[in-house]
């Protein structure tokens, strides 16, 4: 059972700057993509950003050009810089880790950290 430990977040201005991180542990096998969602009161779960073991990434449109996400594989630990914050960036903001095993992917969750960007 793969556990996904967040950091990070909390109330930023409107421009301002945050980071969040997610650790996860108790994966027999690789993990072959990390990422960050994010979910608004009354929307849906949205991806954000998320990166592969080999570094490739995928950002949502709204996100490009001011967050950044990367990775250490040594730590199983995924990073999220976020720049250039906006009122639309609030939610809760999800860690994910997909395993992948005998051809089926295997999605695991973090417990959500909330991201509050004030006017």
């Amino acid at each position: 059972q793969v556990q996904l430990v967040e950091s990070g977040g909390g109330l930023v201005q409107a421009g301002g700057s945050l980071g969040l991180s997610c650790a996860a542990s108790g994966s027999s096998y690789p993990i072959a993509t990390m990422g960050w969602y994010r979910q608004a009161p009354g929307k849906q779960r949205e991806l954000v950003a998320r990166i592969t073991s080999m570094s490739n990434t995928d950002y949502a449109d709204s996100v490009k050009g001011r967050f950044t996400i990367s990775r250490d594989n040594a730590k199983n630990t995924v990073y999220l810089q976020m720049n250039s914050l906006k009122p639309d960036d609030t939610g809760v903001y999800y860690c994910n880790a997909a395993v992948l095993w005998l051809q089926n992917e295997y999605n695991y969750w973090g417990q959500g950290t909330q991201v509050t960007v004030s006017t």
